[in-house]
């Protein structure tokens, strides 16, 4: 058996003996790497003003700037990544996640204008991807039979990275400062990126000598229909959700007669969408390895989108509230359900790219969909935002559900 594993990776499914341990590493890991990238959040206008920006307005552009710098370089470089994790293996592509993500934490707490932050967030997307590339290691170790739940345990780290990240962004400042903030985080990174060094463990497959060089990811691919799939899905669902998140403090406007409340409640909703992510996700990955990853994409989408309609019409908060946890665990497995999806559809050799190219169209998705959500919002009010986004869910499900039904009888 230890033999057959140094061996081609599609004879054994590409998993490997070590996938529990692996998949302990990689959850920590993501946490901690998703937790330095969005705990500056709340202080990130105040490191662009100490940064010599005076100008309210420019505040606010230079911010939004330097925030989606590294989900823009970060799309860009994902599908090289994943390449060269099919190439040159998955934990080097970890562990050069990880050293670049310390590195370049550190360097933006030594910032001295604001052109600078911007550029070291560049640099932030570009060397970094450790959740990610967490998702390629886990998906090609882990057995097919498992990848759901398996991929759902890794989405519930990165959801509470998400979730805790803004919360130590907004404690740590006022006791260390700004820059020893990005300094700590930088070397809890580089601790991680110890960890995995040290404690992963991968097993490279063997290439005889002569072999003849591995076709591209696409090439290797027999039906390429699911993959498309869940390339456009992993773009919708990352859209519908992030469309959300520019109107959701105005709306809470309208909701709240207090106006000192309006900061905290709105902070509450967009926490809600998070902890329900983090409850579902790996139940709901049990579930898809159970009865099918397309089902609960499926299901997870029709719910989403009757979610979505109610909450165009609440009343109070709490509605809203309680509205927006009802769609994080309706949300909570859909992207491992992609990425398993993908993992079923490809040969080992070339998921890591195809993963790649998945992490890719949600970058896009989470770029574009603060954009339109805002301009929908401002023109047609907030009630077309949520009722729009329904739509495209309800598209979603349709085009998944002829894809699943195409592909089952192909």
């Amino acid at each position: 058996m230890t033999t057959a594993t140094l061996g081609d990776p599609d004879e054994l499914d590409g998993a490997s003996p070590h996938w529990r341990w692996n998949l302990a590493v990689c959850v920590a890991g993501s946490f901690t790497t998703i937790v330095a990238m969005t705990l500056l959040l709340p202080f990130l206008p105040l490191y662009v003003a100490q940064l010599g920006v005076r100008d309210p307005a420019g505040i606010v552009e230079w911010s939004g700037l330097a925030y989606g710098a590294t989900f823009f370089s970060a799309a860009l470089c994902a599908p090289l990544w994943g390449r060269l994790a099919d190439r040159y293996g998955r934990k080097l592509m970890l562990i050069r996640a990880s050293l670049g993500m310390a590195v370049a934490m550190s360097l933006i707490g030594m910032a001295r204008s604001v052109e600078q932050l911007v550029a070291l967030r560049l640099l932030a997307g570009l060397l970094g991807g450790y959740a990610s590339g967490s998702n390629v290691l886990v998906a090609t170790q882990t057995p097919k039979h498992r990848t759901g739940w398996a991929l759902g345990v890794l989405a519930s780290g990165i959801m509470a990275g998400n979730l805790a990240g803004p919360l130590i962004g907004g404690a740590l400042p006022p006791l260390i400062g700004i820059r020893a903030t990005f300094w700590a985080a930088g070397a809890l990174i580089f601790v991680i990126f110890l960890a995995t060094t040290f404690l992963i463990r991968e097993e490279r497959p063997v290439r005889a000598a002569g072999a003849a060089k591995p076709a591209g990811a696409w090439s290797q691919v027999g039906d390429r229909r699911p993959v498309v799939a869940m390339l456009a899905t992993g773009m919708l669902l990352m859209f519908a959700v992030m469309s959300i998140e520019p109107i959701i403090t105005v709306y809470v406007q309208q909701l709240v007669d207090d106006a000192r409340r309006v900061t905290l409640v709105a902070g509450v909703v967009m926490s809600a969408c998070a902890l329900g992510s983090i409850l579902s996700a790996s139940w709901l990955g049990r579930l898809a390895d159970r009865v099918g990853h397309w089902n609960v994409l499926v299901g997870g989408l029709v719910a989403s989108a009757l979610l979505l309609i109610p909450q165009a019409f609440v009343t109070a908060a709490w509605q809203l509230v309680a509205l927006r946890f009802l769609m994080g665990l309706a949300l909570g497995g859909l992207l491992p359900c992609v990425t398993s999806i993908i993992r079923h559809s490809a040969p080992a050799r070339a998921t890591g790219t195809l993963l790649g190219y998945s992490t890719s169209s949600q970058y896009v998705g989470q770029v574009t969909g603060p954009l339109v959500g805002g301009v929908i919002g401002g023109h047609l009010g907030m009630r077309s935002v949520f009722l729009g986004t329904c739509a495209l869910m309800a598209v979603g499900a349709l085009y998944n559900w002829r894809a699943a039904k195409a592909t089952r009888t192909r």
